[in-house]
């Protein structure tokens, strides 16, 4: 890998990692799906991290093409499949959107992909 792919695939890591931030921050308080769907400020939490969501598959899936594929295997406690499939889910069936899928992605997957995420930061600056 180039150091111009590092820089690249360390900046878009940058971004993911502050997307992640904001989704475990805007998340915080929501204890389930239905808060979402209560009123305008739990709304526009899921609209947020709907479109943070979006941004983080997208991020991955260039860091991927980036790295020739190589890069995110070597990570395989995260379903990376899943990961980029969310993006594809919430850019083409918005109008589907599950606010209960969004709840669990929250309370189940973020903290694991931040932590992860922080790890590859860590691996490629050394």
């Amino acid at each position: 890998m180039s150091n111009e792919q590092k820089l690249m695939i360390l900046s878009t890591l940058e971004d993911i990692q502050h997307s992640l931030e904001l989704i475990q921050k805007r998340s915080k308080h929501i204890s389930s799906s239905d808060d979402f769907l209560r009123d305008d400020k739990g709304l526009e939490k899921l609209d947020s991290i709907s479109m943070r969501l979006v941004a983080i598959g997208e991020g991955f899936k260039n860091i991927d093409k980036l790295s020739d594929n190589k890069l995110l295997q070597n990570y395989p406690t995260i379903p990376w499949k899943q990961v980029k499939g969310v993006r594809d889910m919430l850019s083409h069936h918005y109008f589907d959107l599950d606010s209960e899928v969004i709840f669990n992605i929250c309370k189940n997957d973020i903290d694991k992909l931040l932590q992860t995420t922080i790890e590859i930061i860590s691996d490629i600056q050394n």
